[in-house]
């Protein structure tokens, strides 16, 4: 019974690509992709991603080796995901807008056999070369001509043309995509993803967030293919619908709607900041977008005014949920018909159910569940959960207690089960979506000369969910300025990851243990008014 067992875990699962693979024989000229005035159909994508993983394994690439990439949204990035799924690699997708340094820490990392970098995105190919003594660099067609000899994914793939390449044979945990997510360390950390886990993935999410969903149905990428986006684009791809890029990573609310509207589009995933320009913008009431049935939104709580009025503009379609990237999205859903239009909520501010096959429990420091009601730390087990950090056993030890994932977010459960989120044991803040940790921020902020303290606060900000506020404290004698201190931190720190507002202070408030309590440098903001709208702020001063 015991070899019975042992085989059984070691079972094969379906590859990711196989996906590919069924829709190229059941529906070979439906429309699988469509990118700015061009289109391909189920047999063509599946041909090129062949092709394009014919030319990855020439260039010697193994299964469970890393194929790093950089790169804007493009048919070519689509397809390389698909191709790396194929031949058995794991895929490390950036975002386009880290800095080249963080992409070149990722690449010694990962130590990737091959970096895919956009032509837009020279000097990020030289960071990963000299990070990765050998590594192939090869590029993805972007805006702008390549700028040296290194092969291109379109040249490569022309070589390859009509050769056939199987689905490399995968288990159930083996690595497909190694997803970074920085820790309350400010490092990024990659969290594995296993083949079995994201076949577990897919099939929730169509079943939670998307029921019903057929070849029929079409995807909006508004956001990068390599997070979130890139999970939710899955799920057309095993459903064997059409997925549409957005023609520029210039975020345009008319094109948005225009797209809806030409293809039919049934669904999209985003974030509350971008939901909220959307329905604000003009253009959502000249087009079309009655097709639409579902609007998945994630990765920051909505103001209820948002809500309401993404209802009232939309009808009956969004769809919640709350997940961390090492939970892969999956830990509560509030469906559509849940999302109440009516001035009044049943139940404000909760962020739904558990999805299927996943459990939650709210614990406290020890360990044991909380009643209903009270609030702890949000525990969660299930097959979407991560199968750990690449390399990292110290981080793998304080975000697991006796099998369960620790969040690091707290909330409480009600009586009937729905989850609430009321805060974040880590300081970490959520801006437009993005997960920002201040540490990472105020190491790089150290490294000035001028500076011998610092301390960043998440604040909320009604355009963005929260945005950073940076409290500075000068050595001896230096000056420096708001507008310089930014200017000094946006060639070193993501554009994204910006505070907002820099002060500069004679101290920073500290406990008595000598320490610097985020809550203290918050309290002092609110104290000196820096926190009022402007319009209050200056009539303070």
């Amino acid at each position: 019974m015991k070899r019975i067992h042992q085989d059984f875990m070691s079972s094969c699962v379906a590859n990711l690509a196989y996906m590919l693979t069924q829709n190229a024989r059941r529906f070979p000229q439906r429309a699988a992709l469509v990118w700015r005035d061009a289109s391909w159909t189920w047999s063509a994508l599946d041909a090129r991603v062949s092709a394009l993983a014919g030319a990855l394994l020439d260039l010697g690439v193994k299964p469970g080796e890393a194929v790093l990439a950089h790169s804007k949204n493009s048919n070519e990035m689509f397809e390389a995901m698909l191709a790396v799924f194929r031949i058995g690699a794991v895929w490390v997708p950036t975002n386009f807008r880290l800095t080249p340094d963080e992409v070149a820490y990722m690449a010694e990392v990962t130590r990737p056999r091959v970096f895919l970098c956009q032509t837009d995105f020279p000097e990020y190919a030289d960071a990963v070369g000299r990070a990765v003594t050998g590594v192939q660099g090869v590029w993805l067609m972007g805006d702008t001509p390549a700028n040296d000899d290194s092969p291109q994914v379109g040249t490569l793939m022309d070589a390859q043309v009509g050769r056939a390449v199987p689905n490399a044979t995968v288990q159930r945990d083996s690595a497909c995509w190694l997803f970074f997510t920085s820790g309350t360390t400010g490092r990024p950390k990659a969290a594995v993803l296993t083949h079995g886990q994201m076949g577990f993935v897919i099939t929730n999410h169509l079943c939670d967030l998307m029921p019903g969903s057929t070849e029929f149905d079409g995807s909006l990428v508004l956001a990068p293919l390599s997070h979130g986006a890139g999970v939710h684009q899955l799920n057309m791809i095993a459903r064997g619908g059409v997925t549409v890029l957005i023609p520029s990573d210039r975020f345009d609310p008319a094109t948005a709607f225009q797209l809806i509207e030409t293809h039919g589009l049934t669904n999209l995933f985003t974030v509350p900041t971008i939901l909220k320009m959307l329905v604000e913008d003009p253009s959502v009431d000249r087009h079309d977008h009655s097709s639409l049935r579902y609007v998945v939104y994630a990765g920051a709580p909505m103001y209820r005014q948002d809500q309401k009025l993404a209802l009232k503009k939309l009808g009956a379609v969004l769809v919640q949920y709350y997940g961390l990237a090492e939970a892969t999205g999956n830990i509560t859903v509030l469906p559509a018909r849940e999302h109440d239009a009516n001035d009044e909520e049943r139940r404000p501010g909760t962020c739904g159910v558990e999805r299927i096959g996943m459990q939650v429990s709210i614990q406290d420091e020890t360990g044991a569940e909380v009643a209903a009601g009270e609030n702890g730390e949000i525990c969660v087990v299930g097959p979407a959960v991560f199968a750990g950090y690449f390399e990292n056993p110290e981080a793998n030890a304080k975000c697991f207690r006796n099998g369960w994932f620790l969040t690091g977010d707290l909330g409480y459960r009600d009586k009937e089960g729905y989850i609430y989120l009321t805060g974040r044991s880590s300081d970490m803040y959520i801006s437009g979506g993005s997960n920002i940790y201040p540490r990472e921020i105020e190491e790089k902020i150290l490294t000035h000369e001028s500076i011998t303290e610092v301390a960043i606060v998440g604040v909320p900000d009604p355009k963005w969910g929260e945005v950073g506020i940076a409290v500075c404290v000068l050595r001896e004698g230096a000056q420096m300025h708001e507008s310089a201190m930014l200017e000094w931190m946006s060639s070193r720190v993501a554009r994204y990851k910006l505070p907002k507002r820099v002060f500069f202070w004679d101290a920073l408030p500290k406990s008595g243990y000598g320490k610097v309590p985020k809550a203290l440098v918050r309290d002092e903001l609110n104290r000196r008014g820096l926190l009022a709208p402007p319009g209050e702020r200056d009539a303070q001063h």
